[in-house]
């Protein structure tokens, strides 16, 4: 972690705007964490303008509707009660936990593949209520870690879905300029 630290540091001291936003299990992310690397918080769920778009980022859990077991976990995990038990824990017992949770997080995701591989993904109905809820024109994410670029009819308009990819895996990176946007895979090792 401290490497990570160290290396947004280094990004945001030569003037680089560097944006976080929560994801599964870095929750916890605060205020120390953005004062020693330089980064910005964002809330799920912001909305931001781009070339003139309206372009709404997420970290797409939400999205996931019919994964009940994990929005359960969610509602848990994100409750400040929690949240506070889990900050007043040692380093090493929050490691040990964390390490209980990825495997938990494995099993889970390994079961729900092989059975019901359509609740690992995005709920078409939750998609079409951000999109409405927030009137963006475009929706950026990640979570499902399924990298692609979906157009989809929103009430006769069509939208675009950004589906980022892990960085385990692929890796993948959301250029945007005046010219349009492009979303590339980037190579490991």
């Amino acid at each position: 972690m401290r490497t990570i630290v160290q290396a947004l540091r280094e990004l945001t001291a030569r003037g680089v705007s560097c944006h976080v936003m929560h994801g599964n299990r870095d929750f916890l992310l605060g205020r120390r964490f953005c004062e020693e690397t330089g980064a910005a918080l964002l809330s799920d769920g912001t909305t931001i303008e781009l070339n003139g778009q309206r372009v709404l980022l997420m970290h797409g859990d939400t999205l996931c509707t019919d994964d009940h077991a994990y929005q359960r976990l969610r509602r848990i995990v994100r409750n400040p009660l929690v949240q506070g038990v889990l900050r007043r824990l040692s380093l090493q017992q929050r490691r040990a936990l964390a390490v209980k949770m990825r495997a938990g997080s494995r099993a889970h995701i390994g079961n729900m593949e092989r059975a019901q591989p359509y609740i690992m993904d995005v709920n078409e109905q939750a998609v079409l209520r951000t999109f409405r809820q927030h009137r963006s024109d475009c929706l950026v994410h990640g979570h499902t870690h399924r990298p692609a670029v979906h157009h989809i009819n929103v009430d006769g308009v069509v939208k675009t879905r950004i589906v980022l990819g892990d960085w385990y895996e692929q890796g993948s990176v959301l250029r945007w300029n005046s010219c349009g946007f492009e979303l590339v895979t980037l190579r490991r090792g």
